[in-house]
C-alpha cells in the first residue's frame, strides 16, 4: 500500500526538508512560570509542550504515602487548539492517562525518590502544540522542569522517535510520518547509557529494530547537549542576577546609612 504523501523523496529529503537523521529545531525556555518550584517550556518543531514541578512536599493523600520514597504524580492535559481538529480531550482521556503513565514509569528509576520519604512530586504537563514526536518532546521538557526544580535526578532523560519507511530509518517523526511509517520511542540516560524506556505503537521488523534503536541512542546524545546547554545558560544568568543583587543590596545599605548620618 502505498503512502498518502511523499515520505522520502528521490534526493533523500522528507516532507519538511530534512534528510533522515536530521533531527528539528529545538528550543527550551527555563523560565520560572508562577509558583511552580521548576518549569520547562520545549518547543520541538512545531510541538510545544509546558512542564511545571511542584515539590517535593507532602502528599495530598495518606493511602498514596510511601514511608520509603516519594510518590511521583504526573498529570497531563492538551489544549483545544494544539491541532487542527479543535478537539476538546478530559484528563479522563485514555491516550492522556496512558502517556501520563508512561511518563510517570519512565521518572521513576531516574529520581532518586528515596531522598524524600512520605512525600509527593507534583508533574504537570500541558500540550500546547503537537505535530508529531509527542512524548519525546513531554519527557524532554520533564527532565528539565525537575532539573530546574532542583529533584535530583540520577541522570538526564533524552527521548526522540524512530521510524522506517521502506528500509530508510528516520529519527523525529512528524505526525503525518508517524500516521504512515512503523515507529518507536526510546528514552535514554546519556551518560550511564541506559534506557528507560521503548515503546512501539505499531508494528517494526526485528531486522530494522536494532538499527533504529541505535541511531536513537545517538540522537539522544544530540538533544543531551541541548538540554545541557540550555541548564547552564539558565544557572549562569541566575548567578548572575543573586550576583547583581547582592551588590546592589550593598549600594543601597550603604546609601542608607549616610541619609541616616545627614539626619543625626
Amino acid at each position: 500500500m502505498s503512502s498518502r504523501i511523499e515520505i522520502l523523496n528521490d534526493g533523500g529529503y522528507r516532507s519538511d526538508g530534512r534528510k533522515q537523521y536530521e533531527l528539528r529545531d529545538i528550543t527550551i525556555d527555563l523560565t520560572q512560570q508562577g509558583t511552580a518550584d521548576g518549569s520547562a517550556q520545549l518547543t520541538h518543531g512545531l510541538t510545544q509542550v509546558l512542564v511545571t514541578v511542584f515539590g517535593p512536599r507532602e502528599a495530598k493523600m495518606r493511602s498514596q504515602t510511601l514511608h520509603d520514597r516519594a510518590v511521583l504524580n504526573v498529570e497531563m492535559s492538551v489544549a483545544p487548539f494544539s491541532t487542527g481538529e479543535r478537539r476538546k480531550r478530559s484528563r479522563a482521556d485514555r491516550r492522556i492517562l496512558e502517556m501520563a503513565a508512561m511518563i510517570a514509569s519512565t521518572f521513576e528509576p531516574v529520581v532518586q525518590t528515596n531522598l524524600y520519604p512520605r512525600s509527593q512530586i507534583d508533574i504537570y504537563v500541558h500540550v500546547l502544540q503537537q505535530d508529531g514526536s509527542l512524548l519525546p518532546a513531554c519527557i524532554n521538557a520533564t527532565t528539565l522542569a525537575l532539573v530546574t526544580a532542583g529533584v535530583p535526578l540520577l541522570d538526564f532523560v533524552c527521548a526522540v522517535t524512530g521510524g522506517v519507511h521502506s528500509t530508510s530509518p528516520l529519527l523525529d517523526l512528524t505526525t503525518l510520518e508517524e500516521n504512515d511509517v512503523p515507529h518507536m520511542t526510546v528514552a535514554v540516560m546519556p551518560r550511564t547509557r541506559k534506557v528507560t524506556l521503548v515503546t512501539m505503537e505499531t508494528r517494526l521488523h526485528v531486522e530494522r529494530f536494532r538499527e533504529l534503536f541505535e541511531l536513537a541512542c545517538e540522537a539522544g546524545q544530540t538533544i543531551h547537549r541541548e538540554m545541557k546547554y540550555a541548564v547552564k545558560d539558565r544557572t549562569v544568568a541566575l548567578v548572575n542576577a543573586m550576583d547583581a543583587g547582592s551588590k546592589g543590596g550593598a549600594a543601597d545599605d550603604h546609601d542608607r546609612d549616610v541619609v541616616m548620618d545627614d539626619r543625626i
